[in-house]
């Protein structure tokens, strides 16, 4: 028996002195207390007010005191409402942790019929890796062997997206600016390599942007909306349509992309087939 069996246990035999009725192990309906108030568990005492034939708070207030009384490891209630915060003991959380540490087979099930797919890693293709991905592999790869040992069919898997129209910004940028620099010769690692032309890329972003906003055509653009009177505010907002509609730099990406994509026979200096 786990030492919550063992409370819901106690409960039931509170109640049962208090009222003379023993009550079933599903009409209990106990959480973890919300963070905002003071205890470890939460009993939802709605449910039992007509066996005492008093308010909520009160019934709460009864079995509060009765599980005092009856246990050493409740060592504090208050009554919300409804609701029975109780706080437990530290014996309490040592014996629970020391059951699960001594039960090998602890969390085990039976086989369950639902396959589950836990994606993990997937590393940002702009961006160096870092000891936080390794973080996050180890949690990933944790969560699925637990669900196996629960009993489900785990599938593992991780997006490798490494076709898309970021990766075509430190293309582009490379292409352009890059005067045949590779990873070896700038003595960094490749990640790092790609993510730096990516920020290059978003930087001469923001200089045709900020020659644009001087333009004819962006003058009539802002003058022709009415929702935003803030000329300043309004092409800090409209920076994703730019690059969507005017840029020469956001076009050129597009295009690398959608030939890529299209598996167009198109040879750029940075060997993209």
């Amino acid at each position: 028996m786990t030492n919550l069996e063992k409370l819901e246990v106690l409960i039931i035999d509170s109640i049962k002195n208090l009222t003379g009725k023993l009550i079933e192990n599903k009409s209990l309906t106990i959480s973890a207390t919300k963070k905002e108030f003071t205890g470890d568990y939460t009993l939802l005492v709605f449910p039992f007010t007509p066996l005492f034939g008093k308010s909520a708070e009160e019934t709460g207030i009864l079995i509060g005191e009765e599980l005092k009384r009856n246990s050493d490891f409740i060592t504090d209630y208050n009554v919300i409402k409804g609701f029975l915060n109780f706080t437990l003991d530290n014996s309490y959380w040592k014996s629970s942790l020391t059951g699960i540490l001594n039960d090998k087979k602890y969390g085990s099930g039976t086989h369950h019929k639902e396959k589950v797919m836990v994606e993990f890693s997937s590393p940002n293709t702009n961006k160096p890796l870092h000891l936080g991905h390794i973080r996050n592999i180890l949690l990933g790869w944790s969560v699925s062997k637990i669900l196996k040992f629960a009993g489900y069919d785990v599938i593992k898997t991780q997006i490798v997206n490494d076709r898309g129209i970021a990766i075509c910004k430190s293309m582009i940028a490379w292409e352009k600016y890059g005067r045949n620099d590779t990873p070896e010769n700038q003595k960094i690692k490749g990640d790092l390599f790609v993510g730096n032309y990516y920020v290059m890329f978003d930087q001469k972003l923001n200089e045709e942007y900020m020659l644009w906003q001087n333009s004819e055509e962006a003058e009539n653009i802002f003058n022709s909306q009415t929702e935003v009177p803030d000329k300043e505010l309004f092409f800090k907002k409209y920076k994703n349509e730019y690059f969507n509609k005017f840029s020469p730099l956001g076009s050129e990406a597009r295009d690398l992309l959608l030939s890529w994509e299209k598996k167009t026979k198109i040879l750029l200096s940075c060997g993209i087939k």
